[in-house]
């Protein structure tokens, strides 16, 4: 570890003491480091896995830090925490991605997956028209505008002189009544 700055021991110390601005300066020093270090040792890593080893190793130092012997380097203590939180990642992912299928290894359409989804649809779509038939003049010129033709709050007002407070409440009702109608019962329309 013959690439340790001589500070990183004083900047411990002092982090050991309490200095804020010590340890500061040793994870600033130490990142770039470390990062390097994880790259050199776990080359088929992604970059991902490589910011959380060094993420880890960070926490584990910050959770760890009293555990330093003042007497020795710092490099050895932080490429052993280094080496047991990448492997604790590598092993996590490992783990995991015998459980994970990538997105893109799933293809956008299935052959085997066809469904009768039109068939379906147009189904829906002829009991909700039916439903709709049932409601008032009022309701269904609310739904219209605002859920078949979405417009805004602001503009269908303007095409039925509403308030938009009325606006909300009208299709609020109107939409109570269509689930009514749609269950099989019947509410009495206002």
């Amino acid at each position: 570890m013959v690439d340790e700055d001589p500070n990183w021991r004083v900047w411990m110390v002092a982090a050991q003491a309490g200095d804020a601005r010590a340890y500061a300066a040793l994870l600033g020093a130490a990142l770039p480091w470390l990062r390097r270090r994880a790259r050199s040792r776990w080359p088929y890593s992604n970059a991902a896995d490589i910011e959380d080893m060094v993420q880890e190793t960070l926490l584990a130092l910050h959770q760890n830090r009293h555990l330093y012997d003042p007497t020795r380097p710092l490099a050895p203590f932080l490429f052993g925490i280094l080496k047991l939180r990448g492997a604790d990642v590598r092993r996590r992912r490992q783990r995991h991605a015998g459980h994970e299928t990538a997105i893109e290894d799933v293809p956008v359409t299935f052959s085997g997956l066809i469904t009768n989804e039109t068939q379906e649809s147009d189904s829906d779509r002829a009991v909700m028209l039916a439903a709709i038939a049932e409601l008032s003049e009022r309701d269904r010129m609310v739904l219209e505008l605002l859920k078949v033709r979405q417009l805004s709050l602001r503009e269908a007002a303007t095409q039925t002189g509403m308030s938009i407070v009325a606006l909300k409440v009208a299709t609020f009702r109107a939409m109570q009544r269509l689930k009514a109608v749609m269950k099989g019962s019947h509410p009495d329309a206002n």
